[in-house]
């Protein structure tokens, strides 16, 4: 009985990460909430992966069927901000790949390469209705994670580049799914600190960073005039390695976008100042004093990842913050995402946190958007998920109530039009351990 029990658990272990074929489904008679509009009693129907329809009409013959009916459906969610599959426990550093300190590789740094399919944290998330996410790396101004020292000072370093570097590395999007093959896209925007940790970067004022930033554009554009002249030696020394050189041409030219962690309102101005000058496509993440100069964010056209749950002064730079920054950012036009709370494992509270975000004055369809086809929008991926619409990605959680109620849970839960297990390794020990029965305790033990 006891290799039974063993063999058991492996197998429902396995079937968290095995891959499967997509299925066509439709998922009826649930209050459908499609990321930008209600429909009551519709219906969803999914064939090969893709939503084909969204409307009120009957299921087709032959699909299996999902009756939704006094639940709530809506889009998978969509994190951004997260560390999922690459960190399992941010403060062991051998299952931390999130930040890297190599002053010889700061640009050019990619995510991707360390994403593990296995990872405790994804189905975690996966219960929590999140579907996709935008993995970024850390620095020192990241919610959680540090990747250089605070006493690091800026200057050339070992081998002559940068030390330390001013850009933390390239975001990836992945997908949520059981199997293994779990990356959407590598490198969909850069990351870099500004604020107070991107002074210390520069050392130790901010109008250095700013002036580091513009002549390492300028650097960055010298190299891509003059690749040539680079491979024969014929360039003068430039403060980055070929590779960081590279990866940042696509930032220098406006193709991708740089995601600027910054909080205090006149470093926000800073940052629209200089991305207007040098033309950068930014995206502010946290902007705790973003309400203070919302109109100009605004009329910038510059999205924003808000912690909805910044309130508090915990630094000199966040001295305005406060709860009702999301709901001001919206009324001011601009497009908002919320970030889920600091460390992996806790990403999946944030509908939670759009959940308080309502509570203080962000309509509720905002709020949605804010966790579904805004973050799809914000990366250049609308149309594509986050949202329930004919040829977006068959993502879709199937809930128990009001997705930002902390009591709704899903009761399905669909990516790339596969049914995902509703299971994670906490609650398989829960279950292991809270009867006492066969195969509690390893077979070692006595009984």
């Amino acid at each position: 009985m006891r290799i039974k029990s063993l063999l058991a658990g492996a197998v429902a272990a396995l079937a968290l990460s095995g891959p499967a074929l997509a299925q066509d489904i439709a998922i009826t008679n649930g209050r459908i909430l499609t990321g930008t509009s209600v429909i009551e009693k519709g219906t969803v129907v999914i064939r090969g992966g893709k939503v084909v329809s969204v409307g009120t009409g009957a299921a087709p013959a032959g699909l299996k069927v999902v009756d939704a009916t006094g639940k709530v459906v809506t889009p998978g969610l969509v994190a951004v901000d997260a560390g999922l599959g690459g960190s399992e426990i941010s403060s062991v550093t051998g299952s931390n790949d999130l930040g890297n300190a190599a002053n010889s590789l700061t640009a050019a740094f990619d995510v991707s390469y360390g994403l593990d399919p296995w990872s405790f944290a994804l189905p975690v998330a996966r219960l929590g209705g999140i579907t996709r996410a935008v993995v970024m790396p850390r620095h020192a101004g990241s919610g959680s994670g540090h990747a250089h020292d605070d006493s690091d000072f800026a200057g050339a370093g070992h081998g002559g580049f940068q030390t330390p570097g001013l850009f933390a590395g390239q975001a990836a999007v992945i997908k949520l799914n059981s199997g293994t093959d779990i990356l959407v896209k590598p490198r969909v925007a850069m990351v870099a600190p500004f604020g107070e940790a991107g002074a210390r970067v520069a050392g130790g004022a901010r109008g250095a960073e700013f002036v580091l930033f513009k002549e390492t554009l300028a650097e960055v554009r010298l190299y891509a005039r003059n690749k040539a002249a680079y491979e024969r030696a014929g360039l003068r020394g430039l403060s980055l390695s070929r590779a960081d050189l590279e990866a940042l041409i696509p930032v220098a030219n406006g193709t991708m976008p740089l995601v600027v962690t910054v909080r205090r309102a006149s470093d926000i101005l800073q940052v629209l100042r200089l991305a207007q000058e040098e033309g950068v496509k930014v995206i502010l993440d946290s902007a705790e004093e973003g309400w203070m100069v919302a109109d100009q964010i605004a009329a910038a056209r510059v999205p924003v990842l808000v912690n909805a749950l910044a309130n508090l002064p915990a630094s000199l730079e966040m001295r305005g913050a406060r709860m009702q920054n999301a709901a001001a950012l919206h009324a001011a036009g601009v497009v908002i995402a919320i970030k889920g709370s600091d460390g992996t494992g806790r990403i999946r509270e944030m509908r939670y946190n759009a959940g308080n975000a309502v509570s203080h004055g962000l309509p509720f369809d905002a709020a949605l958007a804010a966790i579904t086809v805004n973050p799809a929008r914000i990366f250049g991926f609308e149309g594509q998920f986050g949202e329930l619409k004919a040829g977006a990605a068959g993502d879709v959680v199937v809930w128990s109530g009001d997705p930002l109620e902390p009591l709704s849970q899903p009761s399905a839960v669909v990516v790339d039009g596969v049914e995902q297990p509703l299971q994670s390794r906490t609650l398989m020990l829960r279950d292991r351990y809270r009867t006492g029965g066969e195969g509690a305790m390893p077979p070692a033990y006595p009984q």
